[in-house]
């Protein structure tokens, strides 16, 4: 199908397991993902989004902005895929990584918590789907499986304008806008929690 064909990076697999041998510093040689590096994982997201987010990097669309400590880290490093098929290239070999799930944290929050967040995860599902499992046809990424610390960092970026506010970020300005209905950081934990309470599918 049109959509199996999007999950199908387009990459040469050799070339990008070269490239990635940067990436894996910070985000894990299985592209597991690292709290002290602040870098979140990148396997088991869709190579659409993956291509999406390296040449917004790649651009200035994402980690232009001084307040953005790890996106100007990200900034300079995609600074080193310069030909046209390096993007291509590694995002088709991050898709050979196999999905390690991420480890839940125990649910210590009142339940009341869980529900709330699932009551404002209704406004999110619109575009990231009921299970939060992404949506090519409304440019979400997947959000299930993602650290939870990665997702409240982003959302915080969101709110505050750090993240989504370049002209070119389409649908960044979308996100920044949805954030802006989370009014408080119990309602960021809230919907995080959520989040992470969802089963991946893969």
């Amino acid at each position: 199908t049109f959509l199996q064909s999007m999950e199908v990076a387009s990459g040469d697999i050799n070339k990008g397991k070269q490239l990635f041998a940067v990436c894996s510093a910070c985000h894990g040689v299985n592209g597991e993902g690292k709290v002290s590096l602040n870098a979140p994982k990148l396997a088991g997201l869709s190579n659409w989004y993956l291509e999406r987010q390296l040449n917004y990097y790649k651009n200035g669309v994402r980690g232009s902005d001084n307040r953005d400590t790890y996106g100007q880290q990200m900034l300079a490093v995609s600074a080193g895929l310069q030909n046209d098929n390096a993007i291509p290239d590694v995002v088709a070999y991050i898709q050979t990584l196999s999905y390690i799930p991420t480890v839940k944290p125990p649910i210590t929050s009142k339940q009341s918590n869980l529900l709330s967040g699932k009551s404002l995860y209704n406004n999110c599902s619109y575009c990231h789907g009921n299970n939060a499992q992404g949506n090519y046809a409304m440019n979400a990424p997947k959000l299930v499986g993602q650290h939870a610390w990665y997702l409240k960092r982003q959302l915080q970026l969101f709110k505050a304008g750090i993240r989504g506010s370049h002209p070119n970020d389409l649908y960044g300005d979308q996100m920044s806008l949805m954030s802006k209905t989370l009014h408080s950081e119990q309602a960021v934990d809230d919907v995080i929690l959520y989040i992470t309470s969802l089963e991946n599918s893969e």
